[in-house]
């Protein structure tokens, strides 16, 4: 990391009140992979952009890059913003069996692969995610690997149900609880409600909130859904811009983003960076998921599962956010 960007970091750490700054400055990276359903909204485009930021200011090692959405324009879409930010040969994977199949009403991903680079391959010809998964972990050191899931969880529900194979011996639920820190996941409504990532595919979203051995963070429906980010990234000069055509092309689309796209998947992606100190405060207990795909909330002192609370003023976190979905490659 060079010195200016450095002290950049430092200071905007230093406002934030965000005390895992001590890590930024021992140099300790943080092993992301990056599970997405990308296409049903584009909070995902932003998210993955803050991500990639992160990945240039050498705070962040982008581990993998999966897609829990079957939909073909997925994969293409990923490894677009991935080429973009000098980063294609991330490692894409997308469910093979069975999962949930949606695209983009607002059509911004045929517009990505017809102006921008990318391999070729559309979902269905990447590999399994499980693959994906077991490959990247069983490489890892132990307790190393933050996974950030913002969209279903059809992927970490088969990695959980996986068994031991030529990459590992290790069945997935073993793999995970020697390689995993924590899983940060974008879904649910807090303390109770029903939300599109969990209900979705709600057989797989039990399964893993029932069976996961590591610490989940959640940040629920109602915390993005008051943090608005886009039209500072849509009306800027960057003309040659995946990130900047999504926004530019969606949210006129919708009268409901007139002020900017709400950031559900942005919020975990900064909590798997930064943290929540200084931008949320937490709830621990248990998440309970019913058979209509709803979820409520169990208090548990002991507890394994967080949710978050916004504690930053929502003008801070906003521009906290944007400033490093706008960020350029190096």
């Amino acid at each position: 990391m060079n010195k200016f960007l450095f002290v950049v970091m430092i200071t905007l750490l230093h406002l934030s009140g965000c005390k895992n700054q001590e890590e930024v400055i021992r140099g300790e990276v943080k092993r992301i992979i990056f599970d997405t359903d990308l296409g049903p909204d584009y909070d995902d485009v932003g998210a993955l952009a803050f991500l990639h930021a992160m990945a240039d200011s050498g705070i962040v090692e982008i581990m993998a890059t999966v897609s829990s959405n079957m939909n073909e324009l997925v994969a293409p879409s990923i490894n677009v913003i991935n080429t973009y930010y000098g980063r294609a040969d991330l490692p894409i994977g997308a469910p093979k069996i069975s999962g949930v199949d949606m695209g983009a009403t607002q059509h911004w991903p045929d517009s990505l692969i017809i102006r921008y680079p990318h391999d070729g391959r559309m979902t269905s010809h990447v590999p399994d995610a499980v693959e994906v998964y077991r490959r990247v972990l069983t490489e890892q050191a132990d307790s190393s690997v933050i996974i950030v899931t913002v969209g279903f969880l059809t992927n970490l529900s088969n990695l959980l149900q996986s068994q031991s194979d030529s990459l590992s011996q290790l069945s997935g639920k073993e793999l995970i609880a020697k390689k995993v820190k924590r899983l940060v996941s974008m879904a649910g409504i807090f303390p109770q409600g029903k939300e599109f990532n969990v209900f979705s595919d709600s057989t797989a979203s039990k399964y893993v909130y029932e069976n996961w051995p590591t610490e989940i963070i959640f940040t629920g429906f109602e915390i993005g859904s008051k943090i608005f980010t886009g039209l500072r990234l849509m009306n800027s000069d960057s003309r040659y811009n995946p990130v900047r055509d999504v926004f530019r092309i969606s949210i006129p689309l919708s009268e409901g983003d007139k002020n900017g796209r709400m950031s559900w998947d942005q919020s975990a992606v900064l909590i798997a960076v930064y943290g929540t100190d200084g931008f949320f405060d937490t709830r621990r207990g248990r998440i309970i998921i019913n058979n209509d795909g709803s979820n409520s909330w169990e208090d548990d002192t002991l507890g394994n599962h967080l949710y978050v609370v916004q504690k930053m003023d929502t003008g801070m976190l906003s521009t906290f956010i944007e400033d490093r979905m706008m960020h350029l490659p190096m």
